[in-house]
């Protein structure tokens, strides 16, 4: 399978470096800006470094999963859900694109009302991002988005390839200031978060980070998303771990350095973006300005990148008789038009829900990020799958299905213990957007003539999910779970 190239398709294939840009395009958003006040709030120095070694290298091994599939399934397009249909059917695969696409939709709201908070700076009258002004004016960029991705998607995709080395200077700014301004004494006082240095204490801090770890580390996937477009598979699983070590090494720097400038408490009541706080602290306003530019430039950019990949991720299932036909149009220059719109209508749908919610930038991220874990285990099982049947691999590679199967495993272990971080909070409020979600299933099932809709275990699966989001439904109304 080595030195696989896409064939067959009239399309321009993309290179190693703009699909590694998609994936920092994608993983560089607002998160980054947040990290001093959301480490700050939860733990210090000792257990932030806990918190980016367990991410780390928990997210490596899904880098290296997404790597090795990318390579051993050549033939999958969109491995966000086609691993999840091989490995364990139809619906496994439909419930992986229609969670990751939802998370994208919710996490692009997330990327809007950041904006707008960040413009609100400069234009008092867009508040916090919640205001009628602001939901206007999001809408307007929403719109001039679906515009430009709709002209063509290799010709998005290099914008967000040249968006992304400018959304970097400010934050490359920073840790450079930063660093000039650390204080040994400050970093010292900040090392363990608490009046305890006990390992339980530090557990739960490490715990408590690991929703903010894995958001920022959101779009890890992006190339493997668009692996139809690459010029050779290899390219994939290149350009994947390429743009994980990148952010890696960015997050780490923005949240250690930041312990080196002021008090844990200070980070923790820093005003988003934190990053300016800590910036303005060191050089004065024009500090807090220049992040206030860079989170603007940053999370428009990182939109673009996520509705790239929302439209890619509807269009190809539907290709595929998982998602409703009418998901799969194209128009004449190539873009998948009908999933572009229908992720640019739901996201449209969202932003009028920021007017009544309270703490919307909070819950988008939260609910976003365990909407996405249940398609991050989906590939890390298949890649377990095919090492223990021994799939795609020939008799002599005994030792690299070892290996592969020891890093499949960590993904799955790692996978697991960030679900078990999210909550049962969040993980009722996902059934709730799993569920109705089956309704698109059955149709397009029934499209493609499909001689039953599900398969047994498929059927206890709905029943449970359903039932689940029914329980999610009454302590809703019950006042017991609130968004």
């Amino acid at each position: 399978m080595s030195g696989t190239v896409v064939r067959g398709s009239s399309r321009p294939a993309v290179s190693v470096p703009t699909l590694a840009a998609m994936v920092v395009g994608a993983m560089v958003g607002g998160g980054v800006f947040t990290l001093p006040s959301s480490f700050g709030s939860k733990t210090g120095v000792l257990g932030a470094l806990i918190a980016w070694t367990v991410a780390g290298l928990g997210m490596l091994m899904l880098a290296l999963v997404f790597q090795s599939l990318a390579v051993r399934r050549p033939d999958l397009d969109n491995g966000i859900y086609a691993y999840a249909q091989a490995g364990f059917g139809s619906y496994a695969g439909f419930s992986s694109a229609w969670g990751y696409w939802a998370s994208n939709v919710v996490g692009n709201v997330f990327f809007m009302v950041f904006a707008m908070a960040s413009l609100g700076q400069f234009l008092p009258g867009l508040g916090q991002g919640n205001t009628l002004l602001a939901v206007v004016l999001a809408s307007v960029g929403v719109w001039t988005f679906h515009t430009l991705i709709a002209r063509g998607v290799r010709q998005a995709a290099v914008v967000n390839r040249i968006v992304t080395v400018a959304k970097l200077l400010p934050i490359l700014v920073f840790i450079v200031l930063t660093l000039v301004a650390f204080d040994a004494g400050t970093f010292a006082d900040n090392f363990w978060g608490g009046d305890s240095a006990d390992a339980g204490s530090i557990f739960d801090q490490v715990t408590d980070t690991m929703l903010v770890t894995t958001f920022v580390f959101l779009g890890i996937e992006g190339a493997s998303v668009y692996s139809r477009l690459a010029r050779r598979r290899e390219d994939v699983g290149r350009a994947t771990v390429l743009g994980f070590l990148s952010t890696l090494a960015l997050f780490a720097s923005v949240t250690l350095v930041s312990y080196g400038v002021l008090p844990q408490r200070d980070l923790a009541e820093a005003k988003e973006p934190a990053m300016g706080a800590v910036l303005e602290s060191v050089v004065g306003s024009w500090g807090a300005t220049l992040i206030d530019v860079g989170v603007i430039v940053s999370v428009l950019g990182a939109y673009l990148a996520w509705t790239l990949l929302n439209a890619e991720v509807m269009f190809t299932p539907a290709r595929m008789a998982v998602m409703p036909r009418w998901l799969a149009r194209e128009s004449r220059n190539g873009s998948p038009i009908a999933a572009l719109a229908l992720t640019t209508v739901s996201v449209q749908a969202f932003l009028l829900l920021v007017l009544v919610v309270d703490n919307a930038l909070d819950f988008m991220l939260a609910l976003d990020t365990a909407l996405t874990l249940v398609p991050y285990l989906f590939a890390a099982a298949y890649a377990v799958k095919l090492a223990v049947t021994r799939t795609t691999y020939e008799p002599g590679e005994e030792r690299q299905r070892h290996r592969q199967l020891w890093i499949a495993s960590a993904a799955v272990v790692y996978t697991l213990y960030l679900i078990y971080a999210a909550g049962a909070e969040y993980l009722l409020l996902g059934c709730l957007v799993y569920a109705p979600g089956t309704l698109l299933f059955v149709r397009a099932r029934r499209e493609h003539g499909a001689t039953r809709v599900f398969h047994p275990a498929e059927a206890v699966a709905c029943l449970v999910l359903c039932l689940t989001a029914a329980l999610a439904v009454g302590l809703l109304l019950g006042g017991v779970l609130r968004p």
